[in-house]
């Protein structure tokens, strides 16, 4: 086991160096200048020169690039240009309401999805399955911000059931955190839904027509056992896959959600910052997304010996 996760944290390094090499290139050969941003349209050449020689900004790219990454080892992201503080503080303002959106979606993506997914395999072909299918289509077809919109429209304005925008710390209330939640959260979570009840319909369609499937119903086992503890566990592998990868989107996929319902996290955070030429955040904030989404995809690998035990750490290393 932890000969495996060493191998794992290991191999993800020469992912984290090309992510973080196209990162700072990208940034660094968008237009704009920060000097110029932060000092204004009024401000001179030779005042911008300065200031770009302040920030390191007129050195060789190399140079700049060398630095962050050392600053990188020292877990120092550097400094916000425009909020005067560290970027891992800046960070960790934004993170949490990021993370309970990107939960809460997962949470109801898979209340929803597993449920419709298993009852569409098991009606397969009848109307319930068509149904079922097409609202899953659906559901995949409509943009996130176009159904938060809608939301917002139906929900928030003419029903007046939930808050429009606006975000609730849970220090604040667990109530009030989740009613300025749930729109987003279905909102961001629709397409995951989907997703999920797709490719729950497909594995358990690839799995009831086995045979050990035929033989526990000949033994008489509720049909609710067959489908639960024999069907969908050993069709749960692939689905886990799709729901770890759909967990790394939400959280990356929320910067139009968030920006929509005006909560404040990494989405707003990061869209102010390229607005600011802040292009020390912006690299922070894309590089932290990344690593999570790298320990995400290991914690799934990880769970493949807990969901199956035919499938054993040993035997991927």
């Amino acid at each position: 086991m932890i000969a495996y996760i060493l191998k794992r944290l290991l191999s993800t390094l020469p992912v984290l160096f090309v992510v973080s090499v196209t990162i700072f290139l990208i940034i660094h050969i968008t237009p704009g200048d920060p000097a110029a941003t932060i000092l204004g349209m009024e401000a001179t050449p030779e005042q911008i020169e300065q200031l770009n020689e302040e920030l390191g900004f007129n050195r060789p790219i190399h140079e700049q690039y060398a630095d962050w990454v050392a600053g990188l080892v020292r877990g120092d992201l550097g400094d916000s240009l425009f909020m005067r503080k560290p970027v891992t503080e800046a960070i960790a303002e934004h993170i949490r309401p990021t993370l309970s959106l990107a939960i809460l979606a997962q949470v109801i993506s898979l209340v929803l999805a597993i449920p419709f997914g298993i009852i569409a395999a098991y009606r397969r072909g009848t109307f319930v399955d068509t149904t079922l299918m097409s609202v899953s289509l659906l559901g995949m077809a409509i943009p996130s911000f176009l159904l938060g919109l809608i939301l917002m429209l139906v929900v928030g304005v003419w029903l007046q059931w939930l808050p429009v925008a606006g975000y609730v710390p849970i220090s604040s209330g667990f109530v009030e955190h989740m009613k300025h939640l749930i729109l987003p959260a279905i909102s961001l979570g629709a397409i995951q839904a989907a997703l999920i009840t797709r490719m729950t319909r497909s594995s358990m369609l690839d799995i009831l027509n086995l045979n050990y499937i035929k033989t526990a119903r000949s033994k008489g086992l509720r049909e609710a056992n067959v489908l639960v503890k024999h069907a969908f566990r050993n069709a749960f592998l692939p689905i886990l896959t799709v729901i770890g990868q759909t967990f790394g989107t939400l959280v990356t996929g929320a910067v139009v959600v968030e920006t929509i319902f005006n909560i404040p996290g990494l989405g707003q955070l990061i869209i102010n910052s390229i607005s600011r030429r802040d292009y020390i955040v912006i690299q922070g904030v894309v590089l932290m997304v990344t690593v999570l989404y790298v320990f995400i995809n290991l914690i799934i690998d990880l769970l493949y010996g807990l969901v199956d035990p035919r499938v054993r750490l040993d035997q991927k290393q």
